[in-house]
């Protein structure tokens, strides 16, 4: 199959975005393709989520320390990752010093693994820098989280008029995806976000991830949710999601 670069983004912290990719980069592994992960916020969590220690990572790649090999920490099974952290600040004032073209700089660096992996899958940041410019215009689809709140729907209307920005210059990205996250069927207001997602972005929607204890669980032990918890319903909603996105491709 044709390599799929897709970015799990949102500018608004809280949406799960981290727990999303883990999930969605160990399901697909798990279902036979190959993964990398990458991650481009400072707090580093997707290592901590899958319960590896990285010597190096994108940042150290970024910065020419390493090469691309030595830059990849396996995971698990058919998945790696580049690891994000502290030192990705030091990387947005690398980017923000290149004098031309300093949007695609992430992208010539990342050229060593084209067409290496079956889905690179990068997580992003809350917020809106000079990194974040860089994954969208290196990624073709965007999957974004957004929790059933009228806070983080704002969130989602500011995000999407940014994308269509880049889109300007990067007309193959796509947000292709928005996924519903901490959905709560009991809570009333949620139901009705839900439904005006829904009316607004018709197929792009996907299945809600419902409000599940055992997803903020998992990451204390170094596990994603299909290992901590295989039979809970954050499981069975990220499978769904798993198996939307194998069907799409």
């Amino acid at each position: 199959m044709a390599e799929r670069r897709m970015a799990v983004s949102l500018s608004k912290g809280g949406t799960g975005k981290s727990t999303t990719l883990a999930a969605l980069a160990h399901g697909l592994s798990m279902a036979g393709h190959t993964v990398l992960a990458i991650d481009t916020d400072t707090q580093g969590q997707i290592a901590e989520i899958l319960g590896v220690e990285a010597q190096a990572g994108l940042a150290e790649l970024m910065a020419g320390e390493v090469n691309a090999e030595a830059a990849l920490t396996p995971a698990r099974d058919r998945l790696w990752i580049l690891a994000g952290g502290r030192r990705l600040a030091s990387t947005k004032q690398l980017i923000a010093q290149q004098e031309y073209g300093s949007e695609f700089m992430m992208s010539r660096v990342l050229e060593p693994y084209a067409g290496r992996f079956d889905y690179v899958l990068v997580d992003t940041s809350p917020g809106w820098d000079v990194l974040t410019i860089n994954v969208l215009f290196y990624v073709t689809e965007l999957i974004v989280p957004i929790a059933l709140e009228v806070l983080a729907v704002r969130g989602l209307i500011q995000f999407e008029q940014r994308v269509a920005d880049i889109q300007n210059h990067n007309p193959e990205l796509s947000m292709r995806y928005v996924l519903p996250t901490f959905m709560d069927g009991r809570v009333r207001k949620s139901q009705e976000i839900l439904k005006q997602l829904r009316s607004y972005y018709g197929e792009r929607l996907c299945r809600p991830i419902r409000y599940n204890v055992r997803l903020s669980e998992a990451p204390g032990y170094g596990q994603t949710i299909f290992e901590y918890a295989a039979r809970s319903k954050g499981a069975a909603d990220y499978a769904a999601l798993v198996e939307r996105i194998r069907k799409d491709g």
